[in-house]
């Protein structure tokens, strides 16, 4: 196998298969039936990166919009962990109290006991109320209590970047997710790669999946100690988890690794694929990508 095909195949493993878009769509279906069942809902629609297909596998966290209406508006003069506790309350007697749990924005429906990777194992449900052409959401650990976003801005502006590289940009961030997860997630939340993504990888794609990962590895180690903001400018930075400590992790873990990928690709020039490939699977991205 070469470096090329080797790269191929890892995209096409990213990428979701029919039966997991099959079962997204029928749980995230029924998610949105129980919601309708017990609020007033305006709108729903799906969010984060399985909308914006920057998601990577296991099929985890599929985020759900729901909008609701006027007779819900009044729950904005409450604590907006209220909100999220009566969302968390409407959904229990579906999916069972140990499914269901609070986190920071959202109610997550857990679907445990599924070993088939085209199984859905989560979905992160985003009770919202509209704030003019925006979205206001629970965000009971920030100051304000609510914070406000368009996660439809987020996808247009990955839509945009992934045109301007050649449609490569969403399957070099998705490589980029999972080298974090094989790495044990030094860059949280997951998001604040693509969020940096969209001003580190400009197009055109020139140089092959090895040469942009290893110039995207570089400027993600030198610019992570920035502060990165939400996408569409609302709310808090997306990089509000990286402190001082963590950025000092990540940095080491991403100098780690541009060494790895300096070493693959001398690997590969010297004509030692085999070697070049253990060490992208390895020491960079884990067991999906192939070397066979």
């Amino acid at each position: 196998m070469t470096i090329d095909e080797a790269f191929q195949k890892f995209k096409s493993r990213l990428e979701l298969t029919d039966g997991e878009q099959n079962d997204a769509s029928k749980r995230q279906k029924r998610v949105r039936e129980v919601m309708s069942e017990n609020f007033h809902v305006e709108d729903d629609f799906l969010a984060g990166s399985y909308a914006r297909h920057t998601k990577t596998k296991p099929l985890k966290d599929v985020d759900i919009f729901v909008v609701l209406g006027s007779k819900e508006r009044h729950r904005l003069d409450e604590l907006s962990r209220d909100l999220l506790e009566a969302v968390r309350v409407a959904l229990v007697p579906e999916y069972g109290e140990d499914k269901v749990s609070i986190g920071r924005r959202c109610v997550q429906v857990r679907f445990g006991g599924d070993e088939d990777d085209d199984k859905v194992m989560s979905i992160d449900v985003v009770p919202a109320f509209t704030e003019g052409d925006n979205y206001k959401i629970a965000d009971p650990q920030s100051e304000g209590d609510w914070a406000v976003t368009n996660p439809k801005i987020h996808s247009a502006k990955a839509t945009a970047c992934n045109k301007d590289f050649d449609l490569k940009w969403k399957p070099v961030v998705k490589m980029a997710k999972k080298w974090n997860e094989h790495k044990g997630k030094p860059i949280k939340p997951s998001f604040l790669i693509e969020v940096m993504a969209i001003d580190l990888l400009k197009g055109p794609f020139s140089g092959g999946y090895p040469y942009e990962l290893k110039a995207l590895f570089a400027a993600l180690e030198a610019r992570i100690s920035e502060t990165w903001n939400d996408p569409a400018g609302l709310g808090p930075p997306v990089s509000d988890r990286m402190d001082a400590a963590a950025c000092k992790n990540a940095r080491k873990v991403l100098a780690e690794t541009g060494q790895s990928v300096d070493r693959a690709i001398y690997l590969a020039k010297t004509g030692n694929v085999g070697g070049a490939l253990r060490i992208w699977r390895d020491e960079v991205f884990g067991s999906r990508f192939s070397i066979s």
